[in-house]
């Protein structure tokens, strides 16, 4: 019966510590989520000029065609910059144009961002 009762006890042990690792497993896969969350959410956005509807084009110039139109109060988010066409807006006239996403661009002319210079990376065109 001792024997018996010693793989009894050993079983156990054996499947609360696959548990406790399972559980160990969860918690750390959890967190990484959570950390891709939270990095993703840190993107900053900035304001087109009030009262603007904004063209928003397929590359950094005016040559480039017309993808969509924002309206007027929005913000946009700049993920990287790149040099193009200069225009003229209620900023200044600039030359960076903004991606504000995958194959978006806008003149940075039009977006308050504080600066006369780059405030993001350079895209890789």
């Amino acid at each position: 019966m001792e024997d018996s009762d010693t793989k009894t006890a050993e079983t156990a042990e054996a499947t609360e510590t696959a548990e406790a690792a399972e559980a160990t497993a969860n918690a750390v896969r959890a967190e990484a989520g959570t950390e891709s969350v939270e990095a993703q959410a840190t993107v900053r956005t900035y304001p087109v000029a009030p009262g603007v509807r904004l063209n928003v084009r397929s590359g950094p110039g005016t040559n480039y065609g017309i993808i969509r139109v924002l309206p007027a109060g929005m913000h946009v988010p700049i993920f990287c910059q790149a040099p193009g066409t200069r225009v003229s807006g209620p900023y200044g006239t600039s030359n960076i144009w903004d991606n504000i996403d995958n194959g978006e661009y806008v003149s940075d002319a039009y977006v308050y961002t504080g600066s006369d210079g780059y405030v993001a990376s350079r895209c890789a065109i």
